[in-house]
């Protein structure tokens, strides 16, 4: 096991407990808020303490911290507690450095959509407008608001339900829902770092809904005691309900395996450090089942 440096958040001063949050908790999604004040003045700002918490009711919840600096309350925060009302844009690649440049602190009635080059859309049921630019956009009511402290950095909770939502057409698969691979969405990390989820980003894990994985616990020792399988591995063998029985693993023996078989005639050691590590190859390519009859190959027939 790796060595951990311990931290106690009392301990550390607003700046390296920040830094510590949100450097390591990442990466986070971005809700690029719309809202009005009172006079009906737009504001556009990003917010990286943001998630969906609930489906029914739709409810997301984000947080315009206070100032770190002063502990003073942001534009955001004082424009929904005078009208509850806004509106969640999501962040694409295409967007993430407007996005970047609305994060400006600029002052009180500055337009964000004017300096950052964005386009306002009318909503259909909240008065805040829709980022034109994003690909999905989430019309929201705020259901309440919750203070978590006078002090630098305290949250300012928005809980908003949502009550339109819309999904620009090229995002979508063939049901209508919203398709990672179409979608190219940005998360934020610590500091300046940003994440894309695209391409080689992306990867699939099945689900272990069908079949009740039999545990990392229940692997053969050989095979849990491995130097070469780590806790990925061990987690993917072990996430399917039993072993391949002797008739499969004896064939993929023969047809798959007998080279490196004859390579490590009467090397035993050799011979099963070479099936684990052709076996992690197999899992690393998502071949769990391959993976498992080449480990068991070895005290097979």
């Amino acid at each position: 096991m790796s060595h951990h440096v311990t931290y106690r958040p009392s301990h550390l001063d607003s700046k390296m407990l920040h830094g510590c949050l949100l450097g390591g908790i990442a990466p986070r999604p971005i809700a690029f808020v719309s809202t009005v004040d009172g006079r009906g003045r737009v504001n556009l700002a990003p917010f990286s303490y943001f998630n969906v918490f609930s489906a029914n009711p739709p409810l997301v919840i984000f947080s315009p911290a206070r100032r770190g600096r002063d502990a003073t309350t942001k534009h955001t925060w004082d424009n929904v507690n005078e009208v509850g009302e806004v509106v969640v844009n999501l962040v694409d690649h295409a967007l993430v450095h407007a996005c970047s440049l609305a994060s400006t602190d600029y002052e009180e009635g500055v337009d964000e959509f004017l300096k950052a080059g964005l386009t306002p859309i009318p909503s259909d049921v909240v008065k805040p407008p829709r980022v034109g630019e994003s690909p999905i956009q989430l019309e929201c009511r705020v259901l309440k608001l919750e203070s978590l402290g006078e002090q630098g950095g305290a949250g300012q909770l928005v809980f908003a339900e949502i009550v339109c939502m819309h999904f620009r057409e090229d995002v979508l698969n063939d049901e209508g829902v919203p398709d990672a691979v179409k979608l190219d969405l940005v998360g934020r990390c610590g500091g300046a770092h940003y994440v894309r989820a695209h391409g080689d980003a992306l990867f699939t894990i099945p689900k272990p809904l069908s079949a009740v994985g039999m545990g990392v616990d229940a692997l053969p020792d050989d095979i849990r005691t491995s130097v070469v399988l780590n806790g990925n591995h061990l987690a993917m063998l072990a996430g399917v309900e039993h072993m391949p029985d002797e008739t499969e693993v004896n064939e993929h023996k023969l047809l798959e395996l007998a080279e490196v078989f004859l390579d490590h005639e009467d090397e035993g050691a050799k011979l099963e450090l070479a099936l684990h590590q052709m076996a992690a190859d197999l899992l690393d390519k998502g071949m769990v089942d391959d993976a498992w009859k080449t480990l068991l190959a070895f005290n097979a027939g």
